[in-house]
């Protein structure tokens, strides 16, 4: 995958890390891939199936705040990226289920670890951005 940003790395001073490691497609296809699995809603939906298949009304219900626009973008998104099934079942009225690939679980971990550290950290964080604003 060859994106917009190709050749960024070479006109940047070289420093020492991870990103030292990776040519520019890989640099842009991991911008690519965290931009799809890093965004909130991905996040909660990977972490909201982890006990399994769950139903479209199920993961709405279950992820405060997001909108069935959003849900079903993301969805699709992650159902071609291969880290969630869609099930279609041949019933009246018609049954569709959603469920982590074996790909998707093993996003899980990490996902999940995301999500407790902003649970554990966020009264830190909304007093550092606080103590910011009132810098300003």
């Amino acid at each position: 995958m060859t994106g917009a940003h190709t050749g960024v790395r070479a006109a940047v001073r070289q420093v020492p890390g991870p990103c030292a490691h990776w040519n520019d497609d890989d640099a842009d296809f991991i911008r690519h891939v965290l931009n799809r699995v890093g965004d909130k809603w991905s996040v909660l939906i990977v972490g909201t199936l982890e006990g399994g298949p769950l139903r479209y009304t199920e993961l709405l219900h279950g992820i405060p705040g997001i909108s069935q626009r959003m849900l079903t973008l993301t969805l699709q998104q992650l159902t071609q990226d291969g880290l969630v099934s869609r099930t279609a079942y041949p019933e009246v009225p018609p049954r569709v289920e959603y469920e982590l690939t074996t790909l998707g679980r093993s996003l899980l971990s990490t996902v999940l670890d995301l999500a407790a550290w902003a649970v554990d950290n966020h009264k830190e964080i909304a007093r550092n951005r606080q103590a910011a604003l009132e810098g300003v």
